[in-house]
Parts: C-alpha cells; structure tokens; sequence
C-alpha cells in the first residue's frame, strides 16, 4: 500500500511515477488528497467536540453536587454527542473510501524501471547458447505424448482446459524437479523451508495485493477462503502483524505449492500444452529485509534463481520489465525467460521483484532497527526458483533427441534415477 504521506507530501512525484506505469491511477491522486484533508477536518472536529463533551460532563457532575439546574448543560452534552455520533459515521465513510482506493493504487516503480509499456522491456543479459539440432525440434506437446509422459486430453476430461496430466517419468520429473531445488535453495542459499497452506483468508491475500487487484483470476472457495495463486501469498504473511528484531532480517524462506490461477490462456494466447495452465507446481523464493539492503537482497535473489537455470544449463535471458508492465505491488522486477528451441519462443520461468515496504504496509510487518527505536516497515522480496511447467518444457526441448528420447540435465539424474527418457518406456 501507498504511504498517504508519500502522496501528501509530494504529489507530483507520485502523479509522475504512477503515469510511468501507464497507469489510470494517478488521475486520483487529487481526489485521494482532497479525502484526506477532508478527514483530517473531521478528525478534528471530532476531538474538540470530544473534549468539549468531556468538560460539560464535568460541569454537569460538579452542578448536580451543588443542587444546580442542568438541562441547559445536558441539552448541549445531548447536542455534542450527536454532532460526534454524526461526524464518526462520516469519518467511517470517508476512511473507508480512502481505505479503498489506495488499496488499488500500484507500488511506485524504482527510477531505475523503464517507463513505459512492454515493448519498452530491457534484456539485461543472457547466459547460454540455444542448441543447434540436425533435425527439426520437436514441440513439448509432441514429446511429452511421444514419451508418454504427458496426457492433455486425459486432464482436459477430468477437470477442462489447463489441467495437465503428468505420468510414469514425467510425474517422477516434476518431483525431481522440486527436491532438487529446494535442495539447492536450503543447502547452498541457506532459505529455510516451508510448506504452507495451499487456502488462504481475504485478510492474507490482501496483505500481499493479489485482492482487491487480482480477485477475479483466483479461485474461492464458498466459505470465503482462496486458493493460493503463489506460495508468495501465505509465506510472506508469516510475519503479518509482527514485529521483527534488525538481527533476526534478512529472512529468507523457499516453499514448494500447487498454484492455481483462473486467467491462464485468457483470449487463446499460449494455450497450446502446457506454457500457460490453470494449475501448476512452483518453487517460490521469499526474503524480508531492512530497507538500506533491498537493491542487494533483489541482485542476491535474482542470483540464486539463476543459478537453478545455469545448473540445469537451460539458456536463458534476464529482462528488465517496464514500468507499465510489472504487478500492482512491484517497484522493479526481472522475468528470467528460457529458450523454447521447439515452440521456438522465450518462456518466463521466474520473476524476481522487489516490493519496497508496499506489502509490508498492507500486512503490517515491521522490525525495530535498534532496541529503543520506533518501528519501521521492513522490505520483501520474492522469485519463483522456478516455475516447473516451463522448466520441464525447456528440459524436453533443449535436451531432446532425433529419436524422440530426451537427454536429463546431470544435476537431475540422481533425483530422477534415469539419465534419459525414451519412447516406450512410460
């Protein structure tokens, strides 16, 4: 969330960088203003009033003891509560308006973050060269049936659209997938493992901005509870409402979940295989930091998920995304994209974003830098270490063979047990 004193403070700035994200929001900066002040005078009013009730409860006390008349002075305590009775009512509404409509405001972006739409996207580097093959690669929809290893049409019957099926090997490799980064996230990066629940509470989802932003991709649930588009939603609230010690940050936490998101192949983009599902497995990397730390904490994060890619040697580029194209609670994010060499495309396999203090504020996570200071917000980070459905869709691609069998990346031959899928062994 906004700080409102950001706004207050400097409205030009905060009209500027929500107009470098493109975004419809910074006609509102005014209107959120003109609120506030209008709140602010409420406020005020209020508490004189308040004070003003409290003496002539005063008065009216010492009057009675005296044997005075005091229906004048109860007839103005009557008229004052009901003038504060009114104007709470008012505060209520103008706070809940207020409440509201910074809930939807975006993060300011970094002045490092391109302005702009997504054709403005920075490539930052790249790392390994796409295989060259002697044969026409094969897609990973084509492997994954040749292999038997993947079943679309049988995931389609059961739950629709965007539900794949993996079998024998391929099930086995996404397991694989999961123990060896978490491995690698918990031995060699030092996250602490979590497996959190896959259901959340408005109150949780709101704390991270996937609500109000992003409720109609989610799934709900009749009792209010949502299924989690990101293990980002309920690993970051751990610490909702807490206040954390400076010696306890950074906190680096990595969770395996199912992820679950309605929007996937929204207006036919990508719906072929598995590049865009409704339900999906993913790696999720979490850190909390003091603020000074944050630009190093997100350089360390973006690291530690391209070190998953260069260890599975799977080519890849870092972008720099637009202002105009990163999430509603980022202020600068990195989508690492992997070379698809058969559906011939670059396939985001992780986002590495930072989010300032904005979700710290919704969720009210906070650490005191020293022992006798005030709290402050502390900053959170997060990045999928990675995303399996375009990690396995790389792997099959990159590694695949003229026979139709696919060579596996030497850090995953003890996980998986085979060191190559072949037709007709699923």
């Amino acid at each position: 969330m906004i700080d409102i004193k950001s706004l207050r403070d400097s409205p030009d700035i905060a009209k500027a960088a929500l107009g470098r994200r493109l975004s419809d929001m910074a006609a509102q900066v005014d209107q959120v203003l003109s609120w506030d002040r209008e709140r602010r005078s409420l406020l005020q009013d209020v508490e004189e009033l308040k004070a003003k009730r409290n003496r002539a409860s005063k008065e009216i006390a010492a009057a009675k003891r005296l044997g005075e008349d005091t229906s004048q002075l109860l007839a103005g305590l009557k008229e004052a509560s009901d003038r504060i009775k009114k104007l709470d009512q008012e505060l209520r509404e103008i706070e809940s308006r207020l409440r509201e409509t910074l809930l939807r405001f975006p993060n300011f972006p970094l002045p490092e973050v391109p302005a702009g739409d997504d054709s403005n996207n920075r490539i930052i580097r790249s790392w390994g060269e796409p295989p060259e093959f002697a044969f026409t690669p094969r897609a990973h929809w084509d492997l994954g049936e040749l292999l038997g290893i993947l079943d679309l049409t049988r995931g389609a019957r059961i739950s629709g659209s965007g539900f794949p099926v993996f079998r024998g090997l391929g099930a086995r490799l996404t397991r694989a997938l999961v123990a060896y980064m978490i491995d690698v996230h918990v031995k060699e990066h030092g996250y602490t493992e979590i497996a959190p629940p896959y259901l959340v509470t408005a109150e949780t989802a709101l704390g991270t901005g996937q609500l109000p932003d992003h409720e109609g991709i989610m799934y709900r649930t009749e009792d209010g509870l949502y299924l989690i588009p990101t293990a980002e939603v309920p690993v970051t609230n751990l610490h909702r409402g807490e206040i954390l010690k400076a010696s306890d940050l950074p906190v680096g936490y990595v969770a395996y979940s199912p992820c679950f998101r309605r929007e996937a192949g929204a207006h036919g983009k990508d719906t072929r295989g598995i590049i865009r599902v409704h339900q999906f497995d993913k790696v999720e990397l979490v850190r909390l930091t003091e603020p000074q730390h944050s630009a190093a904490e997100h350089e360390l994060l973006l690291g530690h998920a391209e070190r998953i890619l260069q260890d599975l040697g799977l080519p890849y580029r870092v972008v720099l995304l637009a202002a105009g194209d990163i999430g509603l609670a980022s202020a600068k994010t990195y989508d690492l994209e992997v070379w698809a060499p058969g559906a011939h495309m670059w396939l985001e396999v992780s986002s590495a974003s930072t989010f300032t203090d904005y979700q710290a504020r919704r969720a009210n996570i906070r650490y005191r830098p020293r022992q006798d200071s005030k709290p402050s917000f502390v900053h959170t980070l997060n990045a999928s270490g990675l995303a399996l459905p375009r990690t396995i869709i790389a792997i099959l691609e990159n590694y695949q063979q003229e026979d139709g069998s696919v060579v596996i990346p030497d850090q995953l031959v003890p996980y998986l047990g085979t060191d190559r899928i072949s037709p007709g062994e699923n």
